[in-house]
């Protein structure tokens, strides 16, 4: 899944111009351009975009934003000092070192203070880095893009993970990552989450939730390391049993297959 630079710069809420600015200061790689000329931007293009806007509006010059995406923790203190330095009103100086400061704390700088919160959680119940790591992706593509859906999203989730079952399965889905596609735990748990779904009843009465655009929904699901081959069979599991369900008799004709 890939967008153009419109796209690009609609979803970090920035112009087509500033994307070209940064490409030209070389604080966002410029992709190679298609067959049809055009260049297509992915998913962490996006992600890497709405971090250079969040530190420009923090007040980091942008000759320090390429510098400060890749410091650590100690270098960052290096940097406030060094920011503390420059001749700025008082109140912009203020702000830049409480958002700066913040982004020693890990993912805070470029989410709020709840989905911050939320993936600490995550870390707690014992959910990979990289599930972790793709979650936080994803909400800062999907408040940039579509805050509506993204705020009624959050809030299923945070009602979400005060359920047990709900963690065990989020916990077992996290580990599904890395097995084979042909695993017959798929099964098991596609039926589990779906039982859990049935009788929670999460989501609003159709027609009141907000959708967010589908092309930000497919980006996201493309994020680097968002996906595995048991995932898509999962998915595909999934599909079959809902299928399987609505093909007149009721029964499920989606399941493992006997062993020989």
């Amino acid at each position: 899944m890939t967008i153009t630079i419109g796209q690009l710069a609609a979803y970090a809420g920035v112009t087509i111009k500033a994307v070209r600015h940064y490409h030209q200061r070389g604080l966002l790689e410029e992709p190679p351009r298609d067959s049809s000329g055009y260049r297509r931007y992915t998913a962490d293009d996006a992600i890497d975009l709405i971090k250079i806007k969040t530190l420009a509006e923090a007040g980091v010059p942008l000759a320090r934003v390429k510098e400060l995406l890749a410091a650590k923790p100690d270098q960052f203190a290096a940097a406030i000092t060094e920011i503390d330095s420059l001749q700025q009103r008082a109140k912009e100086l203020r702000r830049a070192r409480e958002r700066i400061a913040r982004l020693s704390a890990g993912d805070r700088l470029f989410v709020s203070a709840e989905v911050a919160d939320y993936l600490d959680h995550l870390r707690a119940f014992g959910v990979s880095q990289r599930t972790v790591q793709m979650e936080r992706d994803g909400w800062i593509l999907l408040r940039s893009a579509s805050p509506k859906a993204a705020a009624v999203w959050f809030a299923e989730k945070l009602d979400a993970i005060d359920d047990p079952e709900f963690v065990a399965i989020y916990l077992e889905y996290d580990a599904a990552f890395d097995w084979s596609p042909d695993d017959e735990r798929l099964y098991a748990l596609a039926e589990r989450a779906e039982r859990w779904f049935a009788r929670r009843g999460v989501g609003l009465p159709r027609g009141r939730q907000p959708a967010a655009d589908p092309s930000i929904v497919q980006l996201i699901a493309t994020s680097t390391g968002s996906s595995s081959p048991a995932w898509d069979r999962l998915k595909e599991i999934a599909q079959e049993r809902k299928a399987g369900v609505t093909k007149g008799s009721g029964v499920r004709t989606v399941g493992p297959k006997p062993k020989s």
